[in-house]
């Protein structure tokens, strides 16, 4: 009878076993905090701990599970534009590429890198479950939206800083949500063809932007970036938890499931600031937002859950030697201070821009609880961009800033370290609910964890044969036929014309011109200059022998 059991429950087991690897997995949230480093993370948590003692740990604490070696094509340290980069596409890339295929640098290139393929824009994973699968696509972030990462997922270019490439781009990809920073960089056509097409529209609204019904969406708050998580009025600004809670209702209307990518982006900027509490604090608003992704896919159990920094930043460590003994300092002594800071160190230094000399010793002690001594205040007065000094600009000094000033300041009144203002090579944490027994675990590479991500999706089509039918070069598109190329108004136009048809087409937008009527693509066609070269979908030689 016993031998019965144990025959029955083995059978049990291996059904179930089936039943979980066969699970079809229709959401995918990738989280992606951006130049967070472990030592980080265990700031964040050892500060939540420390200002609520019942908070023992983060949402992602459960699902830590491995390691990511992340690098650019042809250096170790990579900025967030290769690095996120190769997460969507699989492939490594040049430092400042936005989700294009580098040039070859044979002496230094860390995996072989085919010449032919320089400045090929490439498929990303949320590009191809929208045109594969029909999936629901979204991006939250605080940056502004053509900034480099929620850019990698949805638009193409060499240099990450051609917002005027990116944004387009990105408003004529198909997003249905998108939620974060950057008012000023949408142009008055491009939100013009958002509302044409039906989204709601809302900018600096967040009245507009939570009682809005619809599915699609686009929703900025603030000029470029939105406020550090520290500094945020929750009347003016969602957050980031907010924000993901808002893209998952709207997403997960789509029968087919969703890709949504959520990035914590301000982590990386106060790294670069070496600015520790508002490191912490934005790590905490991300973690949060975590967990609003996790309660989601714990609930609806065909969800799997990513979360992973794109690279380190800053060399941050918990204790240094500039505090003799730092190694026997007590949680108070190591996360008391820090816990006084009520602003980061950006919003602290545009209040004291415009804080009168005599006031500055107690602004000071009311947002960092740090008593200014007499050097720190006549340093304060010496800082080139301090226009209210009572010293005159004769006995200011001219390499002097306030930023810096105050950031140093702070930074002796703590005892963290920092190595560096600048992006680290180590690798980075992964974090992964997947209610399959395929999450991937241990330490892998950035390009083996897009591997993970496409056999997640279930993508049927890869992402180069994808790359190779939606962003071929019209050379080879229209071989045979005439065209030329002409810039109007500093704009490349290609033009294709036979007995039938003539065809016009410009970058950075889904519509094209046949016979003079617009025509809409399922992507974006980019112009690579380098090359002078238009990527673009195969399928458009057949408009030119359409008779229709």
């Amino acid at each position: 009878m016993k031998r019965i059991i144990n025959i029955l429950v083995a059978v049990l087991f291996t059904v179930g076993s089936i039943v979980a690897q066969n699970k079809e997995i229709k959401n995918v949230i990738l989280l992606i905090p951006d130049g967070t480093s472990l030592s980080v993370v265990s700031a964040a948590r050892w500060y939540q701990r420390y200002n609520h003692p019942e908070m023992t740990k983060l949402h992602i604490d459960p699902y830590l599970c491995g390691t990511i070696l992340t690098y650019s094509s042809n250096a170790p340290i990579g900025d967030s534009a290769p690095t996120t980069s190769c997460y969507v596409t699989g492939y490594p890339s040049r430092a400042a590429s936005i989700a294009m295929y580098p040039p070859v640098d044979s002496l230094n290139d860390i995996i072989p890198m085919d010449p032919e393929k320089a400045y090929q824009p490439m498929m990303t994973v949320l590009e191809a479950a929208r045109i594969t699968q029909n999936k629901a696509t979204g991006l939250v972030f605080t940056c502004e939206f053509p900034h480099a990462t929620p850019a990698d997922c949805s638009a193409h270019t060499y240099d990450r800083n051609r917002y005027d490439w990116i944004a387009p781009q990105m408003v004529h990809n198909k997003l249905d949500v998108v939620i974060g920073g950057g008012v000023s960089l949408l142009s008055a056509n491009d939100r013009q063809f958002l509302q044409d097409e039906g989204y709601g529209v809302f900018l600096n609204d967040i009245a507009g932007y939570e009682n809005y019904k619809g599915d699609r969406m686009w929703a900025l708050f603030g000029e470029t970036a939105m406020e550090h998580d520290i500094d945020r009025n929750p009347e003016k600004e969602p957050s980031l938890a907010e924000m993901t809670q808002t893209a998952i209702e709207k997403l997960s209307k789509n029968e087919n499931g969703f890709f949504l990518m959520v990035e914590g982006s301000q982590v990386d900027w106060a790294a670069h600031a070496n600015d520790a509490v508002t490191m912490i604090t934005e790590m905490l608003a991300f973690d949060k937002a975590c967990g609003v992704a996790l309660d989601f896919a714990k609930a609806n159990g065909e969800t799997v859950v990513v979360v992973v920094p794109d690279h380190g930043n800053s060399g941050f460590s918990i204790g240094s030697n500039k505090c003799p003994g730092y190694f026997h300092l007590t949680k108070d002594e190591l996360f008391g201070a820090v816990s006084k800071f009520k602003t980061s160190a950006n919003k602290l230094v545009d209040i004291l821009r415009n804080t009168e000399p005599a006031d500055l010793q107690g602004v000071f002690d009311q947002l960092t609880g740090i008593a200014l001594s007499d050097s720190d205040y006549t340093q304060i007065l010496q800082c080139n961009d301090y226009k209210l000094s009572t010293l005159s600009a004769e006995e200011r000094k001219k390499d002097s800033f306030l930023a810096k000033t105050v950031n140093g300041i702070l930074d002796k009144n703590t005892c963290f370290g920092f190595t560096t203002n600048g992006h680290t090579g180590e690798e980075v944490f992964l974090a992964i609910y997947d209610p399959t027994p395929n999450r991937l675990t241990g330490h892998h590479t950035n390009i083996e964890l897009n591997r993970y991500l496409r056999q997640t999706m279930g993508l049927k089509d890869s992402l180069e044969s994808l790359t190779s039918t939606y962003f071929a070069k019209h050379t080879d598109v229209f071989a045979n036929y005439a065209y030329t190329i002409s810039i109007n108004d500093k704009i490349p136009v290609l033009k294709i014309t036979n007995k039938k048809n003539t065809l016009e087409i410009q970058p950075n937008t889904n519509i094209v011109k046949r016979n003079g009527k617009d025509i809409e693509l399922n992507t974006v066609v980019v112009y690579v200059d380098k090359n002078n070269t238009f990527y673009l979908p195969r399928s458009l030689r057949d408009l030119l022998t359409d008779n229709k």
